[in-house]
């Protein structure tokens, strides 16, 4: 029979506890990763017009995109016709 492999979203609490009672050898399908290369690019957070933010988030909900990408597309594309 097999395992349900459905999982679960944990808290960052719930998964630190999860941790301190299991070990990676308990599971024969996980594997711990050792070497992880990411890069990190900078952010500058803007607040907005609650009015404007809600606006943005149907519009991004409709798309299905987070607020952040559909803003981001959007000042991409204003700023392309931007000399500077």
């Amino acid at each position: 029979m097999e395992k349900n492999k459905e999982v679960k979203d944990m808290s960052i609490y719930e998964a630190s506890d999860f941790w301190d009672e299991h070990d990676f050898s308990e599971f024969n399908d996980v594997v711990e990763v050792k070497d992880m290369k990411f890069s990190l690019s900078k952010k500058k957070y803007i607040g907005i017009d609650i009015g404007v933010y809600n606006k943005v988030r149907k519009e991004a909900q409709r798309l299905r995109k987070t607020e952040g990408m559909l803003i981001g597309e959007w000042l991409k594309e204003k700023m392309s016709n931007v000399k500077g």
